[in-house]
């Protein structure tokens, strides 16, 4: 059942970030300015459904690199950890980003950080080129995003943005 949680409003500007992906290295969303990125938060690393929900995204990176996206995962743990996650489930490609300190920090200001257990909730956030909403989807825990809904929205997000 998805959480009540209203997450980013569409248009809203996504306040600037720096987490470290699964090799350590820093991530600004600042630097990807001109770029679209997609925003992939999931509860936690090597669970079922994450791990699907981030193989899905790494299958689809030259689909995502054609349409001019970049796909981030984020979620609390620490950057070891999706280290080790990362190379269990073969990913090479996707950065997945640790929201671990101060933990859940991103998923709170994206409004996808669930309180009472600790951990962010599944979700996606499209930004357009300026780091501004432009769709924004919210799932169950238990839930897998369908990906073709998420490059669905893509597609239609395109002929919204000014510039991006």
């Amino acid at each position: 059942m998805p959480s009540k949680r209203k997450g980013p409003t569409a248009g809203a500007k996504a306040p600037d970030f720096a987490l470290k992906d699964q090799d350590g290295n820093e991530v600004r969303l600042a630097d990807l300015r001109g770029k679209r990125v997609l925003l992939s938060f999931h509860p936690l690393a090597f669970t079922g459904v994450c791990t699907k929900q981030m193989k899905a995204l790494e299958r689809g990176m030259d689909r995502f690199e054609r349409l001019g996206v970049v796909p981030l995962g984020l979620s609390v743990d620490a950057w070891p950890s999706k280290h080790a996650w990362a190379k269990d489930m073969g990913v090479r490609r996707l950065r997945i980003l640790a929201d671990f300190h101060p933990k859940g920090a991103v998923a709170k200001r994206a409004g996808v950080y669930l309180d009472d257990k600790g951990i962010s909730g599944r979700a996606n956030v499209l930004l357009d080129g300026s780091g501004r909403v432009v769709w924004f989807r919210l799932y169950g825990i238990p839930e897998l995003p369908d990906i073709k809904e998420v490059f669905a929205a893509i597609r239609r997000s395109k002929g919204q943005e000014g510039g991006g």
